[in-house]
């Protein structure tokens, strides 16, 4: 099937609901939801984003300009995820509690504000890795017109771009737990240090990486094109300076370089 014609499909399968509340990252995909569902439905979509400590604060900042200038309401709710019971303990299936806690959220909000629907962005492609997550929306009856119109990752970036949104080439940015080997506690302390080593690294002009916590060490994930650049004696010198100050004891590059999804490869295996 065409573009054109999975791009139909989702206009027609969004043309058929009364009204939506759309769950609400910031990221690739549902920024493209939401932007396909608020030219359909107009003032009967609204956006829902949680702000949590799991959450990078750029995220957050993404999503309320791109709400505020797409002029659709957005709701801004605060949880923790750290407090829901076996998240902190990081089991295989944590991605479970957390779309629990967003679509249980979703759904109250939804309820009060008398939305028909609670609409997530996931895509096809989302199908074939380890989503727990999927399971929470099921049995929230949470749809995902994207995945129901074909749509993959690559034909969002492709249909972002030619509606111009900034989106379209942004790297992937799972929420900050997605850092932590399966069976690592995560607490606060751990999620702002990867925060702040991601962040800092950003700043130095690394679009994709990953910094994955295996206390002590910090694993850096970049892509294979830009090991020489973080190699390079005087930034490879800062970023040991920056990350030892924030509490890593070692600092180590991954040579099979950047790639989502890492931590769930023993998994696959």
């Amino acid at each position: 099937m065409t573009l054109a014609a999975k791009l139909e499909r989702l206009n027609a399968l969004l043309a058929g609901i009364p009204s939506a509340l759309v769950a609400f990252s910031g990221g690739v995909d549902s920024t493209f939801l939401l932007r396909m569902a608020h030219a359909v439905l107009g003032d009967r979509c609204v956006a829902l984003t949680t702000v949590s400590p799991t959450a990078p604060v750029e995220d957050i900042a993404a999503a309320k300009r791109f709400a505020a200038t797409l002029g659709v309401p957005h709701l801004l709710v605060d949880t923790d995820e750290l407090e829901i019971a076996g998240y902190a303990e990081n089991p295989t299936n944590r991605c479970y509690f957390c779309k629990d806690n967003l679509f249980t959220i979703c759904a109250a909000e939804a309820a009060q504000r008398g939305m028909a629907v609670v609409l997530d962005g996931a895509n096809v492609d989302d199908l074939g890795d380890h989503r727990p997550g999927l399971l929470a929306a099921a049995e929230r009856d949470v749809r995902h017109p994207l995945v129901e119109a074909g749509l993959t990752k690559a034909d969002i970036r492709e249909a972002s771009r030619a509606l111009g949104l900034a989106t379209w080439d942004r790297p992937a940015s799972p929420c900050l737990s997605s850092r932590f080997p399966y069976g690592t506690r995560i607490t606060a302390e751990r999620l702002a240090r990867v925060a702040a080593a991601e962040r800092f690294l950003r700043a130095r002009g690394f679009r994709e990486l990953r910094v994955r916590f295996h206390d002590p060490v910090a694993r850096l994930e970049v892509p294979v094109a830009d090991m020489p650049r973080l190699l390079d004696p005087a930034l490879r010198e800062e970023v040991l300076r920056e990350l030892r100050a924030l509490g890593f004891g070692y600092v180590a590059l991954d040579l099979q370089g950047f790639r989502s999804g890492s931590l769930n490869e023993p998994l696959r295996l």
